[in-house]
């Protein structure tokens, strides 16, 4: 149960620093945590990719953004 709290947190920690970076300001908490979890998954996928892993709270919030922000990317492109 721990785990499960501490993914929606760090994926609401995510979610709401891409949505800052990405356009100024967060997506609201529910999309916050929806693209910040979504992130997190795609950052540790790219990680283990180039050889790498996230250690920690700060490494899994690293990760989760990077991913956020790939996904966001990537959602703008379809947009377009």
């Amino acid at each position: 149960m721990t785990g499960i709290i501490v993914t929606l947190i760090v994926g609401a920690v995510a979610g709401w620093l891409a949505g800052l970076i990405w356009k100024g300001k967060g997506f609201g908490l529910l999309w916050n945590i929806i693209i910040g979890v979504a992130g997190s998954f795609i950052g540790s996928f790219l990680l283990r990719l180039i050889g790498l892993h996230a250690y920690g709270l700060i490494g899994s919030i690293v990760a989760a953004l990077a991913g956020a922000l790939v996904l966001l990317a990537v959602i703008n492109q379809i947009k377009k």
